[in-house]
């Protein structure tokens, strides 16, 4: 693997990206900021004491040379349906690991889709080191090596963390698209709210429903559990009014309406403060069962959704920048860095097993 010592962070000026920015220089971290706005990223820039560039994703489709001298790019710029597959093509090209923030099963899906060139490249593909998905992909390698046999695999979160705004785009995005479940190896298009049930994530019983998360994707990669399902909580209320939703997803897909909801997000979502970021942690529950009906659960504690992907996305940049012995191609947190990454990052806290 290359070793330039040198990263990339691209999307620096967004609410996210800021965080890791403004982190990595307290870690003693001097990534080189990016994104398409000229005075934003310069005035952050100025303000941490970093070197930048300027640059749109759609100039990468034509001048690899942008990231020729970087070692790693951590791409922060959502949602990552647009800016991901330009930026893994010219990762490949310019020899570059790429990592980013997502939960869109589209874009894991895609890096796996990239798995033989980025290997041939030399080069790590993974996407998705920041709270989608690390925990939840840690808990599916988990329960995977407590139960090797299992067939079926839950995963859900409670989180009482707000939105940042790309976050909120991301899942405005996503409503046309329905609901993800795995269901015998294939990813398979349910409706919103598809399945409900009652979880205990960690602080006692809740209804849930099924979401499109993006451990539909990757937790098949780690584990290669062929029946994947991930909940989050849902009041009656909620759950009513996205099936209800289903019978206008198409509208949701027209392009004014998206871009007024879009709108909309940016006038009025500005992602959670940092006394919200260190109160609102978040609990992690999991679930194998196997052909035989024996099930296990765990249950873990960890840091709010946010700073968890600021810590985890720094821990992997640093890991990949010392290490020479990764194995290159697409791959998932869990799978490049065990299941116990999870238990590295601040604010995680005892992992409970149950039998049920």
């Amino acid at each position: 693997m290359t070793q330039k010592q040198q990263w990339l962070l691209y999307g620096a000026y967004g609410y996210t990206g800021e965080l890791i920015a403004r982190q990595a220089v307290k870690d003693g971290l001097q990534p080189i900021l990016a994104g398409r706005d000229s005075d934003k990223t310069a005035d952050l820039a100025q303000q941490l004491g970093l070197s930048h560039v300027v640059f749109s994703v759609s100039d990468l489709a034509g001048n690899n040379d942008l990231l020729k001298s970087y070692d790693l790019v951590l791409n922060c710029a959502g949602p990552f349906s647009q800016t991901a597959d330009i930026f893994m093509d010219a990762c490949i090209e310019a020899q570059c690991h790429y990592f980013d923030i997502t939960g869109e099963i589209g874009v894991f899906e895609a890096a796996a889709e990239r798995h033989q060139p980025a290997t041939l490249a030399d080069i790590i593909l993974c996407p998705g080191v920041g709270f989608d998905v690390i925990p939840t992909d840690c808990m599916a390698a988990m329960l995977k090596q407590a139960m090797p046999d299992a067939t079926h695999l839950n995963l859900g979160f409670d989180s009482r963390s707000g939105f940042s705004p790309g976050t909120a785009k991301t899942s405005v995005e996503a409503l046309p698209e329905g609901g993800r479940i795995r269901e015998d190896g294939l990813i398979k298009e349910v409706p919103l709210a598809y399945k409900t049930r009652r979880i205990d994530f960690g602080g006692g019983q809740k209804l849930a429903m099924t979401i499109p998360w993006g451990d539909v994707a990757t937790a098949y990669y780690s584990t290669e559990i062929q029946n994947i399902e991930v909940y989050i909580p849902a009041s009656p209320r909620l759950v009513k009014r996205l099936k209800k939703l289903n019978w206008i997803r198409p509208i949701l897909a027209w392009s004014w309406v998206q871009n007024r909801l879009k709108k909309r997000i940016e006038k009025t979502v500005k992602g959670p403060d940092e006394q919200a970021r260190q109160e609102l942690t978040t609990f992690i529950w999991g679930e194998v069962s196997n052909a035989t009906g024996e099930r296990l659960q765990k249950r873990m504690q960890v840091a709010n959704g946010y700073q968890l992907t600021v810590d985890g996305s720094l821990h992997v940049v640093k890991a990949v920048l010392s290490s020479q012995k990764l194995t290159p191609g697409y791959q998932t947190p869990s799978r490049l860095f065990g299941a116990d990454l999870i238990k590295q990052l601040p604010g995680t806290q005892a992992v409970m097993l149950n039998d049920t």
